[in-house]
C-alpha cells in the first residue's frame, strides 16, 4: 500500500486520528479497509512472557534482559533502584511478582511487565489473605507470602503443598525451628554449588533456618496462588517432619524418630 493512498483512504473513512500505532502482524492478501480496521482496533501483535513458579528475582531480571522486543529500563540498576523505578514500597524485591505468563507489545518497558505482575501478586495475596483460616501463626498477609515461597520450593507435587504447609505452620506454633534447605541455599547465594555442607547449616545467615527462630526475613522465590492457598489453609494433623523419598513426593511423621 503506498503511503499516501493509504492516508487518503484513512481520512475518506474518518478514521485517520483513530489509528493505534504499534507492531501489526498483516497476513498475505488482506485489503486496505481490512489494514485500516485492524489500525483502528489496535490489533498489535502480541508477544509473550512466562515467569515460572518457584523462580527467583534475579531469574525474572535475566528473562527479562534476554527479551529483544522490550525497552530494557531496569539492566543496570540494583535491586533498590529498581523498587524505587517500579516504585514498591516493600524493602526487597523476592517474591513480590505473580508467577505467570504476560503478553506486550513490541517496545512496552520492563517496567511496565513487572508492575503488572506486583499488582496481580497483591491482588492474589490480598484475596488469599481475606479468606485465611484463623488462628494461624502469620502476623500479616507478607508473612504469608515468605511461607508460601518456601512451601513453593519444597514440592512441586500440588496435593503435597498443604501438607507442607501443615508441618511449617505447626513448627511456627510450637516454636520449633524451620529447618527448612531451600532457605540456607538462598542464603548461601552463589556460594552454593549443589550442596550444603554442615558448616553451611551452623553459618548464621539471616536465611538459615536451621539457626534463627520463625520465619526468613523475605520470600526465597515466586510462590504461586496454590502455595498461598495451602499455607493460609494448611492440612491438619500432628506431622512436624517430612523427608523425600527420591521420586518428588515426602513422606511424613510425627516424631523425631519416626522421621
Amino acid at each position: 500500500v503506498r503511503p499516501l493512498w493509504f492516508k487518503v483512504f484513512a481520512y475518506r473513512q474518518n478514521v485517520a486520528s483513530k489509528l493505534k500505532a504499534g507492531e501489526y502482524e498483516l497476513p498475505p492478501g488482506l485489503s486496505l479497509p481490512q489494514i485500516i480496521k485492524l489500525m483502528v482496533e489496535g490489533k498489535t501483535k502480541q508477544y509473550a512472557i512466562t515467569f515460572p513458579e518457584g523462580w527467583t528475582f534475579k531469574q525474572i531480571l535475566q528473562i527479562l534482559q534476554g527479551q529483544q522486543k522490550i525497552v530494557h529500563v531496569l539492566s543496570s540498576l540494583n535491586d533498590q533502584e529498581i523498587l524505587n523505578k517500579l516504585p514498591i514500597s516493600e524493602p526487597h524485591p523476592e517474591g513480590l511478582f505473580f508467577p505467570d505468563t504476560y503478553n506486550f507489545e513490541k517496545n512496552m518497558t520492563d517496567i511496565s511487565i513487572l508492575q503488572r505482575a506486583y499488582r496481580k501478586m497483591q491482588g492474589v495475596l490480598r484475596q488469599e489473605w481475606e479468606g485465611r483460616e484463623p488462628g494461624l501463626p502469620l502476623q500479616n498477609a507478607y508473612e504469608a507470602l515468605i511461607l508460601a515461597s518456601i512451601v513453593e520450593k519444597e514440592t512441586a507435587v500440588p496435593a503435597e503443598r498443604p501438607l507442607v504447609a501443615g508441618v511449617f505452620i505447626r513448627r511456627l506454633q510450637q516454636g520449633m525451628l524451620l529447618q527448612t534447605d531451600p532457605t540456607v541455599i538462598y542464603g548461601m547465594g552463589e556460594r552454593y554449588q549443589g550442596d550444603i555442607k554442615s558448616q553451611d547449616l551452623k553459618a548464621a545467615t539471616p536465611y538459615n533456618t536451621y539457626v534463627i527462630q520463625g520465619l526468613p526475613p523475605t520470600p526465597i522465590a515466586l510462590p504461586g496462588r496454590d502455595s498461598l492457598h495451602a499455607v493460609l489453609h494448611p492440612s491438619t494433623g500432628d506431622s512436624l517432619y517430612f523427608v523425600a523419598r527420591g521420586d518428588g513426593t515426602h513422606v511424613f511423621s510425627a516424631t523425631l524418630k519416626e522421621h
